[in-house]
């Protein structure tokens, strides 16, 4: 039986994860590791990349984290709407431990596949935060043409 209380990261994007978490010693665009899932989940699904947990998971720094600390921020309804998004199926919300296990299975592949993606794009960076808002502009800025919409921020001064 799976662990549906519980949300895991990859042993080998355990270290990403911290680095992405303002501590201490860091300061990392995010305030908590689930802050940092949520987002990885939320670009990973944009990009279509679901990378299953096959590996080991971190047991410590980021230990796996009570679903409950998602709930607290509002990331049940991104774990919601990634589920449907990948399911099709509104009856994946079903409130049944099968159901359940699905939505947490999706979330953590999408994160996987998410951090995977951020990986890539923060790879030789030493600023990340500034590496985050410049993919968030350029998303911001795709998203809001249309097809048939010329896009006039090319005649712009820099």
């Amino acid at each position: 039986m799976a662990d549906n209380t519980r949300i895991k990261v990859a042993k080998d994007k355990a270290h990403l994860v911290q680095s992405l978490t303002a501590s201490d010693i860091t300061t990392g665009p995010f305030e908590t590791y689930a802050d940092v899932l949520a987002f990885a989940a939320t670009l990973g699904i944009k990009h279509r990349r679901r990378v299953p947990l096959l590996g080991e998971v971190s047991k410590r720094d980021p230990s796996p984290i009570h679903r409950e600390t998602f709930s607290a921020k509002g990331y049940d309804i991104v774990m919601n709407l990634i589920a449907i998004a990948d399911s099709g199926d509104p009856k994946t919300l079903a409130s049944n431990e099968a159901c359940s296990a699905e939505r947490v299975q999706a979330f953590e592949e999408y994160a996987n596949g998410g951090l995977e993606v951020l990986e890539e794009m923060l790879k030789g960076t030493v600023d990340h935060l500034e590496q985050i808002l410049l993919l968030l502009g350029s998303e911001g800025k795709s998203s809001q043409l249309s097809e048939n919409e010329f896009d006039l921020s090319a005649f712009l001064p820099v």
